[in-house]
């Protein structure tokens, strides 16, 4: 049964840094490709970064490119999220999927405000 576990959220102000974290169990991790989506209430969910199951390969959407940097520890079966230069318009609950299917974690919250 396929387990996402995300944190490292909360509250931090324009311009600051994050890192989120997603424990991963369930599944052949390192031969998973991986996704960090986010969603605000009462809106459709936003994809935000991608990597491969190596590693070697990420996407990023244009409104965090350059902003954020997505990376994987095969090893530990973690995914991660490093984001700087937050912005107001980053809030969101942010949750780690793995691509290619619905499944997600219960989220963490990311909230940028001064």
């Amino acid at each position: 049964q396929v387990q996402l576990v995300e944190s490292g959220g909360g509250l931090v102000q324009p311009g600051g840094s994050l890192r989120l974290s997603c424990a991963a169990s369930g599944f052949t991790f390192s031969r998973a490709g991986m996704s960090w989506v986010r969603q605000v209430p009462g809106k459709g969910q936003e994809w935000v970064s991608g990597i491969s199951s190596s590693g070697g390969n990420a996407n990023y959407a244009d409104s965090v490119k350059s902003r954020f940097t997505i990376s994987r520890d095969n090893a530990k079966n973690m995914l991660y999220l490093q984001m700087t230069s937050l912005k107001p318009e980053d809030t969101a609950v942010y949750y780690c999927v793995l691509s290619g299917t619905a499944s997600r974690g219960q989220g963490t919250q990311v909230t940028v405000s001064s």
